[in-house]
């Protein structure tokens, strides 16, 4: 995945503003992930943005990084909490939450991943493709990752 140079510089911050983050979008969507351990980091589904490697942070000194997987880190302030960061670690790919940023433009939910494991007291209103975990992990594999099963 390469990164835009024409996409729009987001600007963000935890909620205490230890950390910011200036990043761009590399995909022109959101995309939520209702896998379980995204609904237990952020008590609903992972609403994101993905910025890929690109990215820069003030603050440093505030971010704790949690090793979620074998492949995967979340980051977090450790002032006040906030959870800034999903980490893809063989790509170097982050994904931050939508509401991290001060003003995300007209990016729009366009894809939904892990639906298999979507429970059914919410749902989103808008059309998007959904595409289950097998379908994530088996597109992941095809361009050339591996996963511990």
């Amino acid at each position: 995945m390469s990164e835009s140079s024409t996409a729009p510089s987001l600007q963000g911050h935890c909620l205490c503003g230890a950390v910011t983050v200036t990043a761009r979008a590399v995909r022109g969507q959101l995309e939520a992930c209702h896998c379980r351990m995204c609904r237990r980091w952020g008590g609903l589904a992972f609403l994101g943005v993905q910025c890929g490697s690109g990215v820069t942070f003030t603050g440093k000194e505030f971010i704790t990084r949690y090793a979620s997987s074998g492949w995967a880190e979340r980051g977090f302030c450790s002032r006040c909490g906030s959870n800034l960061f999903y980490r893809f670690v063989p790509a170097d790919n982050y994904s931050f939450p939508a509401g991290l940023f001060d003003d995300i433009g007209d990016l729009a939910l366009e894809e939904e991943i892990f639906v298999d494991e979507q429970p059914a007291y919410y749902a989103f209103s808008q059309e998007a493709v959904r595409k289950s975990g097998a379908e994530i992990i088996a597109e992941a594999e095809q361009a050339g990752f591996t996963f511990d099963k």
